[in-house]
């Protein structure tokens, strides 16, 4: 019976010992994760959704911020400060004449200024052939501010879809789980749903960040576009005062 005892007493230590170990690995585990940096927990989710959807969402998010970026800098070159460049172009016409008037043009960059170009290099004509002149350049311009940006909506439409994509072929490896096992265990269909609900999480972060991008470029050609306007109007004016 003493013997008995003692065994009994070193089974329990034993177990209570163990216990603590796990207890202490745990929360080993749990701290360690709660020390991941945003960026280490992002790249750990980014594995765990899998590389193939994960890699095509990503290739979204660089291609769609790579063209946003770009036409962020065309657009912001192409900005021109138009009540000075009107002024500039009336004081030109009144001291020197259209030759004048179409040098400042040319020595400024932007839409505007080559709006303006176009119609002062038709002045020598008509009214109607300036104006005409200014239309279809307008257009042009309007089509060099507008390029590519159509790309950008594309990758805001592309990237949840693949997500969504991810979502049901993970929930259909689970079930395919659940089929070959024969038993609704819920360690079979975890990893696939966590797969599912990874790659649409990052579909949606792309098209969010894309989408704040692409509101953003169409404000500013619609602005450009605005300057545009009133700046073709300005100068036919200015062509009409000029031609009395």
């Amino acid at each position: 019976m003493a013997i008995g005892t003692v065994n009994a007493n070193a089974t329990t230590a034993f177990a209570s010992a163990t216990a603590t170990v796990t207890s202490v690995t745990q929360s080993d585990d749990a701290a360690a994760e709660e020390d991941l940096s945003f960026h280490q927990v992002l790249k750990k989710r980014f594995i765990e959704g899998g590389a193939g959807f994960m890699g095509i969402v990503l290739l979204c998010l660089i291609l769609g911020l790579a063209i946003a970026i770009e036409r962020i800098i065309f657009l912001n070159l192409s900005t021109t400060n138009t009540k000075k460049l009107t002024q500039n172009v009336e004081d030109a016409l009144n001291s020197g004449g259209i030759e004048a008037a179409k040098e400042v043009c040319r020595n400024t960059k932007g839409p505007v200024a080559s709006i303006f170009y176009q119609g002062l290099d038709r002045a020598d004509e008509d009214i109607d052939a300036a104006e005409k002149a200014v239309v279809a350049y307008g257009g042009v311009q309007m089509g060099q501010l507008e390029k590519n940006v159509s790309w950008i909506s594309l990758f805001i439409a592309l990237a949840p879809m693949l997500g969504f994509m991810g979502t049901v072929i993970g929930m259909i490896s689970a079930f395919d789980k659940i089929e070959a096992a024969g038993d609704m265990n819920p360690s079979l269909v975890a990893g696939g749903i966590k797969v599912a609900l990874l790659t649409t999480v990052f579909g949606l972060i792309v098209a969010i960040i894309l989408q704040i991008f692409y509101n953003y470029i169409i404000a500013k050609i619609d602005s450009i576009v605005n300057d545009m306007e009133d700046a073709s109007i300005t100068l036919m004016d200015l062509l009409v005062r000029h031609k009395k």
